[in-house]
């Protein structure tokens, strides 16, 4: 699993939503899950419960887990800028 440096993620998401309109913004902080993914990220987190994930299925968990870290935190920043123009 890879470690995210906060600082450069921070400027990341900070360059990236100061590039988006406010209506974009509002979209993107309104975006939901794929019903697909959610199926699959459940079905891994009720293994890794369990402890029987395989070590591929961790690999992807994690991946699948630091991701959606990231968009969740893009997802705040939109928000709170179309909040804020809006």
């Amino acid at each position: 699993m890879t470690i995210l440096d906060s600082a450069s993620l921070h400027r990341f998401l900070v360059h990236f939503t100061d590039t988006l309109t406010p209506e974009l913004a509002l979209q993107f902080s309104e975006l939901s899950t794929d019903p697909n993914f959610q199926q699959r990220l459940d079905e891994l987190g009720a293994k890794a419960n369990e402890g029987e994930l395989t070590d591929q299925e961790q690999r992807e968990y994690d991946t699948y887990i630091e991701a959606m870290d990231v968009v969740a935190l893009l997802k705040v920043k939109t928000l709170a800028k179309s909040n804020k123009t809006g």
